[in-house]
C-alpha cells in the first residue's frame, strides 16, 4: 500500500453538502474515507466506509472510534463537519432545541477529538472543524447556530494548544455555500466581492490543504471562506 492510499480520514456529517464534498475531494487525493452521519441513506466515496452514527451521542462516538481503530487501524485526519440550523425567534426557541443544536454542532467535535486523540497523536494527524462566518456576524433569529459556531472557533484554538505539537487543529468558517435550493440571483451573486456565492469545492480544497503536508506550520487558525462578505463595508441606501 502506498503512502497516499494508507492515509485515513474521518468526516462527520459527510452524507451530503459540504461534508460530502470534503469526503469526495479527499478520496480523489488518495485518502481512504470513513464517513459518519445519522442519515441512513448516506454513503462514502468508493473504497471508503460509511457508518450511521449520531456524533452527538457519547456512546455512539466511542463505538465509532473503536471501529476505526479495529478496521482502519489508524487515523490521519478528522474533519468535524456535522451541524444543522434551527432558525426561529429566541422567544420561541425551546431549551431542547438549543441543547440539541449545541450537541450536534459543538459537543460532537469535543467527543470526536477526545475519542480520536490517541490515533491522531500516533499519526501526527490533523483536525479541521467546520464553523461558519456566522461565528462573527449574524442575521436575526440565529442565536443558537451562531453560538455553536463561535464555540467551534474557540474550541479549535484550545485544542491546538492542548494537542500540539503532535496534532494540528484548524478551523474553516464558510459563508454562503450553495449545496441545495435554487441558484442565487444576480444581485445575490454580485453582493459577494468574489462575484459569486461559494461551492463545496471552495471549502474542500482548503480542507485538503490543511490536512496535507504543506500546512505543517499552521495550527490554531481560522480561515473565513465567504467570498469577502465579512470584509465588506455596508451603508444604508
Amino acid at each position: 500500500m502506498d503512502a497516499a492510499s494508507s492515509r485515513i480520514a474521518l468526516v462527520s456529517g459527510g452524507a451530503k453538502g459540504i461534508g460530502a464534498g470534503i469526503a469526495a475531494r479527499l478520496a480523489r487525493d488518495g485518502w481512504r474515507l470513513v464517513v459518519a452521519d445519522r442519515d441512513p441513506a448516506g454513503g462514502a466515496p468508493s473504497g471508503g466506509r460509511y457508518v450511521i452514527c449520531d456524533v452527538g451521542d457519547e456512546a455512539a462516538v466511542a463505538a465509532l472510534l473503536r471501529s476505526v481503530a479495529a478496521t482502519e487501524q489508524r487515523l490521519d485526519a478528522l474533519i468535524c463537519n456535522a451541524g444543522y440550523m434551527i432558525r426561529k425567534p429566541i422567544a420561541e426557541l425551546t431549551l431542547a432545541e438549543w441543547s440539541s443544536m449545541l450537541t450536534t454542532n459543538l459537543t460532537s467535535a469535543f467527543l470526536l477529538v477526545r475519542e480520536a486523540e490517541a490515533l491522531l497523536r500516533a499519526a501526527n494527524g490533523a483536525v479541521v472543524t467546520i464553523a461558519s462566518s456566522r461565528a462573527r456576524m449574524s442575521e436575526p433569529d440565529t442565536e443558537c447556530y451562531s453560538a455553536s459556531k463561535g464555540g467551534l472557533v474557540a474550541l479549535t484554538h484550545a485544542l491546538a494548544i492542548s494537542l500540539g505539537p503532535d496534532v494540528r487543529v484548524n478551523c474553516v468558517s464558510p459563508g454562503w455555500i450553495l449545496t441545495k435550493g435554487p441558484e442565487p440571483t444576480e444581485a445575490e451573486q454580485a453582493f459577494h466581492p468574489a462575484g459569486r456565492v461559494g461551492r463545496p469545492d471552495d471549502i474542500s480544497g482548503l480542507v485538503a490543504f490543511l490536512v496535507g503536508p504543506e500546512s505543517l506550520f499552521i495550527t490554531g487558525a481560522e480561515f473565513v471562506v465567504d467570498g469577502g462578505v465579512t470584509r465588506k463595508m455596508i451603508y444604508p441606501e
